[in-house]
């Protein structure tokens, strides 16, 4: 049975010169260029030009990719492909990403996040032959080691987010080898990092001038010191979670106050030892503050209500503690926008359709607390959705993603699962007469 029709003399062939017709593919998500590329030999070679796969999210196919998948899209894509998501692929590991990176050198972000298969040795080879890396994603890799650390910041100079949530192996030895190679982080997530103590953080306070994100949170042995060193040494801080760190005291809102007048994300939940006196400062020298997370922060009145109130008309998004004596908060007169998580709610806050992104941040700026999402409301520009981390959200109208077609079904074979599977040339695809 032929697999293509005879359309390569159809009228849009004939009229439409090919740079104009690649241009229209370049459109199209990959399940889409798929099965275009089996409607005839020029239609073929159009979907399957590189150019058109700039863009690659496997996400949604996360249990059918296997290493040699990731190596055919290698060989078929090349020096295009500039942007990769294997989030939750657990069947590809090293030798398939060693060929990616040997065949995608100017790869800028990649997502491994649940990769779990993966060791040191795939940053070994990102370090090698990557050196366009700008965002990676390693969270829930737990095999990731100092070594990785070492080997991105020899390799990788330009990487600006970071994502090793959860990678537990890591040390401030770590830590300390890859802030000297990569000076330019603007996002860090540290998440789940246990090992970590305050010295880790004063490397990155010495060596991290343009770090906007980071993520601390449940790093349990961080306090007061580590991350006034921060404050100090990173003064364009906008987002900080630090939920978990239960050591920490006023000492840090007030060293936020006096270094970090663009806060605009704080999330503290847990730390029991801060006060209204700590966020009285904070909030008079933080007046661009839009969220917060205050939850299990006991000692709070509604004292840091009527502050925050006062001077950050910008906050739109504040979690508290309910109160024991009256089951809830009251927020200050006429300020409708402060108000707890109910019991037994979601930890989702209205803004409101003017929101914007803040200027000056990065493109794709992390959120600290990724597992608790901020949704817009439909008549937002953009619709109804979700802000998730960088290594997660999908953003741009050009971004390919596997799942993208409502029509594919899992477990049953898709045009675009049998192309993968297989090397992508034009002989391969197309039988003899």
């Amino acid at each position: 049975m032929r697999m293509f029709s005879n359309n390569d003399e159809a009228v849009i062939n004939k009229k439409l010169p090919k740079e104009l017709l690649l241009r229209i593919f370049s459109f199209l998500d990959v399940v889409t260029l798929c099965r275009c590329a089996q409607v005839s030999r020029a239609w073929n070679v159009l979907a399957l030009d590189g150019s058109n796969w700039q863009r690659i999210d496997l996400f949604d196919f996360q249990r059918d990719i296997e290493g040699r998948v990731v190596e055919n899209i290698s060989k078929r894509c090349g020096g295009f492909l500039r942007k990769l998501s294997l989030r939750g692929c657990q069947g590809v590991g090293d030798n398939a990403l060693r060929t990616f990176a040997q065949n995608c050198r100017n790869i800028e972000v990649l997502n491994l996040n649940g990769c779990t298969k993966i060791t040191d040795a795939t940053c070994t080879s990102l370090s090698k032959f990557c050196s366009k890396l700008r965002h990676l994603d390693l969270a829930s890799c737990t095999s990731i080691t100092n070594l990785s650390l070492k080997a991105l910041s020899e390799g990788c100079p330009l990487l600006e987010q970071l994502n090793i949530s959860w990678c537990d192996q890591v040390t401030k030895d770590g830590v300390q080898a890859l802030v000297r190679g990569c000076g330019g982080l603007k996002a860090l997530s540290l998440k789940g990092c246990t090992q970590l103590e305050d010295e880790a953080l004063k490397y990155i306070g010495a060596n991290c001038p343009e770090l906007v994100t980071l993520n601390l949170q449940t790093c349990l042995q961080i306090t007061d010191d580590g991350l006034i060193t921060i404050c100090r040494g990173c003064h364009k801080l906008q987002s900080l979670c630090a939920s978990g760190c239960c050591n920490i005291t006023d000492a840090i809102l007030n060293a936020l106050g006096q270094n970090c007048p663009r806060l605009r994300i704080l999330e503290v939940a847990r730390c029991s030892q801060l006060t209204d006196v700590g966020f009285t400062t904070l909030a008079r020298n933080c007046h661009d503050l839009e969220k917060m997370d205050l939850e299990e922060c006991v000692q709070i009145t509604d004292s840091t209500l009527i502050q925050l109130s006062i001077h950050c008309p910008r906050l739109q998004v504040l979690f508290v503690p309910l109160r024991a004596d009256h089951g809830r908060w009251h927020s200050p007169p006429g300020e409708r926008r402060l108000r707890p998580r109910p019991p037994g709610g979601d930890r989702v806050g209205q803004l409101p359709p003017d929101h914007r992104r803040f200027p000056g941040a990065p493109e794709e700026l992390p959120q600290p607390g990724e597992d608790r999402a901020v949704r817009l409301p439909a008549d937002h520009a953009g619709g109804d959705q979700e802000t998730q981390d960088p290594f997660t959200q999908h953003q741009s109208p050009r971004l390919l993603r596997a799942g993208d077609t409502t029509s594919i079904g899992r477990g049953q074979p898709t045009a675009l699962l049998q192309m993968l599977h297989h090397p992508m040339t034009l002989e391969a695809a197309i039988p003899a007469n």
